[in-house]
């Protein structure tokens, strides 16, 4: 694979992580703010710094459309985070194939979704997002979210919260 050397996968390794936007939103705006928990800048620098954090470039792309100054400062000041599209759109879009119902059908532009969820498959990893199932929500717009797909593949998501306890941080 081309980005192999990128992640760590043997399994006496700590977790390789994914991340989706929302969880990126939810960082920076609003549950952990980067002016009161400052200290969470350099956890996460950590795991880049170890190459266990990781997210799509169409994450990079979603985090400038929708993310706000700071959060688009920070990711691109953070390049590589990012992992190029050519490296996962084969099973990418084996996920969209299988899980149609993934995709927003109101959706003007490729979602990350896919994307987020191929690169914790290919590289054995886990999914961090802020998204809830389906079955969560009072009126879903669509079939299948990031948790639901996640649950009938087999890989681990969880929250950014669920990171920070899986990391066992401290603050």
């Amino acid at each position: 694979m081309a980005g192999e050397a990128r992640f760590m996968t043997d399994s006496s390794k700590k977790p390789v992580y994914s991340v989706d936007t929302s969880a990126f939103i939810d960082w920076q705006f609003r549950y952990y703010p980067s002016d009161i928990f400052s200290s969470l800048l350099d956890k996460v620098d950590q795991l880049l710094k170890e190459k266990r954090v990781f997210a799509s470039s169409l994450v990079k792309e979603e985090i400038n459309a929708v993310g706000g100054a700071e959060l688009t400062a920070w990711a691109k000041a953070r390049s590589p985070l990012f992992v190029p599209l050519n490296e996962l759109i084969g099973e990418a879009q084996a996920i969209q194939n299988r899980f149609p119902g993934l995709r927003d059908p109101k959706a003007e532009y490729d979602e990350a979704d896919a994307y987020v969820i191929a690169l914790a498959k290919l590289y054995e990893g886990e999914v961090i997002t802020g998204e809830t199932s389906f079955s969560e929500k009072k009126n879903p717009k669509r079939s299948h979210y990031i948790p639901d797909v996640c649950r009938e593949l087999g890989i681990p998501c969880i929250s950014f919260l669920g990171l920070m306890r899986r990391e066992k941080w401290k603050f």
